[in-house]
């Protein structure tokens, strides 16, 4: 087996929480985030149902100590904090003493405030500075300024497999020398141009989402960010380092099907998965719990089942369960937050339930874990699949 890159730290804010235990204890208590919509002011307020973080813009603003000539978006503030949660569990007292870069993730970056202040933009003088903060790299260059970081930044958006795409190039940057350290993740938030946007594609759920279930009807959207720290062995040693756990495995691949579905027989889910065994050296029996990426919507459930189907023997597939019922389904940083639900996993030796699961599908044999599970947890696979056939697949492994 790949001995792994090591992770070091993990922060986190979703719907179920504003830290890692606050997570950790609401998915060992089957504690869902998905609510109706109360940050933003949209027609389809109290009909669709999201994973919303009950924090306002100012209450963000007010916890971070920012300025009131900030232009902070949403997504960058959500980002700031859960990475400086992570540098903080990782005990970096100085983020530029080893080479340390940022590899941040994001797909709407600051489109909440382009789309309040869009119409204002030349006539208001007090909204202009928004206009900076609507691209993506903008809320990466925020977070790393708010932790002092000096060394690579860089963003990925790459839909939904952003943070696992993230989290990828870190480990390999680690591997080949490139950098002593990286903090890697994802953040998203809530915007009314997502929301109606995948309203248009028809594939929101009217109700809670139910992964894997044969009358699966959609996905909730929801809003988070994660970030993890990612360190060398050298680093690891020098500085007697706690391991939380390792980035054994990583994989990616392109179905090239269609813009925003995945191929019916999950081509490209099935080589992302293949290649990050090649890079665990590890073999699928070994794997005893996978996060799937289980969105509830009626293709990717099919075409990721028939993927997993495929590599494991429909037989043979371990536990596995989506936390997306917890969550909903935060697009950028869905890796990120799941990643750290993989850690936990690993850490407690804990299979998450699969909320919501009642009639299994009929296309294969593959029924989730729907109750909380305690079991020996040695490695765990984690899939993320994002529009334009963008599959990507994360092993986590148990530190020595």
């Amino acid at each position: 087996m790949n001995k792994g890159i090591a992770i070091t730290g993990m922060g986190i804010i979703s719907s179920i929480g504003n830290s890692v235990e606050e997570n950790y204890n609401a998915l060992l208590n089957s504690q869902a985030g998905i609510t109706t919509i109360d940050n933003i002011t949209t027609v389809h307020v109290d009909v669709i149902k999201v994973g919303e973080i009950k924090k306002t813009n100012q209450e963000l603003v007010e916890e971070l100590q920012l300025g009131k000539d900030n232009n902070f978006s949403r997504t960058a503030m959500l980002g700031t904090i859960a990475a400086k949660q992570a540098v903080k569990n990782a005990g970096i007292t100085s983020i530029n003493e080893y080479r340390t870069g940022l590899i941040s993730a994001t797909s709407v970056g600051g489109m909440d405030m382009t789309e309040r202040y869009y119409h204002e933009y030349f006539d208001n003088p007090d909204v202009i500075k928004y206009i900076s903060s609507h691209n993506a790299g903008d809320n990466t260059d925020k977070i790393a300024n708010e932790l002092g970081l000096k060394g690579m930044v860089t963003t990925i958006s790459t839909a939904c497999s952003s943070a696992a795409n993230a989290i990828m190039l870190g480990a390999r940057l680690i591997k080949s020398g490139k950098l002593d350290r990286v903090i890697v993740g994802g953040t998203d938030s809530l915007s009314k141009f997502t929301i109606n946007g995948f309203k248009t594609l028809m594939i929101l759920s009217d109700g809670y989402n139910k992964p894997f279930d044969n009358n699966r009807n959609g996905l909730n959207l929801g809003e988070a960010a994660a970030y993890l720290v990612l360190e060398s062995e050298e680093l690891v040693k020098k500085e007697n380092k706690k391991v939380l756990a390792r980035v054994s495995g990583y994989g990616n691949a392109n179905d090239a099907f269609h813009q925003t579905a995945s191929s019916e027989n999950g081509d490209g889910a099935f080589l992302a998965m293949e290649k990050a065994f090649k890079i665990a050296q590890l073999q699928p029996e070994q794997i005893d719990y996978i996060n799937v990426h289980g969105t509830a919507t009626p293709n990717n459930d099919l075409s990721e089942g028939r993927a997993i189907a495929r590599l494991f023997g429909e037989n043979k597939v371990p536990d596995f369960s989506s936390t997306k019922p917890f969550t909903g389904h935060t697009l950028a940083a869905a890796a990120a937050i799941e990643a750290v639900y993989s850690v936990l996993a690993i850490q407690n030796n804990v299979v998450f339930p699969n909320l919501n699961f009642k009639t299994p599908m009929e296309e294969f044999n593959l029924l989730p874990q729907t109750t909380l599970k305690h079991k020996n947890i040695e490695h765990v696979l984690s899939n993320s699949f994002g529009f334009g056939g963008n599959c990507s697949t994360l092993i986590f492994s148990k530190s020595e």
